[in-house]
């Protein structure tokens, strides 16, 4: 399989944008790290400052998959439990 992109958007609770801001900052190193990650970047809506993207490129779907399995993925869900209006994930292959 060729390289796989992810699109995540997250949508945190109005009360909840800073508490979700640093939860997701917190991914940042570690996951850039993680075998198979070829970049991890974390983009905050000019308009709505509650919604976050992540744009992802993973050599496989294995080595992403292995990613949602990690620790600090985990941690960051048990810390923003309740925190999250919305998210969407999209799993993309780049055609041109």
């Amino acid at each position: 399989m060729s390289k796989l992109t992810i699109v995540a958007s997250i949508v945190a609770k109005e009360d909840k944008l800073e508490l979700v801001k640093a939860e997701l900052l917190k991914m940042i190193d570690i996951t850039r790290a993680e075998e198979g990650c070829i970049d991890f970047n974390l983009h905050q809506d000019n308009e709505n400052p509650a919604h976050f993207l992540f744009y992802e490129n993973w050599t496989s779907r294995e080595l992403w998959q292995t990613h949602m399995g990690s620790a600090h993925l985990a941690q960051y869900m048990a810390a923003t439990e309740g925190a999250i209006e919305l998210f969407t994930l999209y799993e993309m292959k780049q055609i041109a």
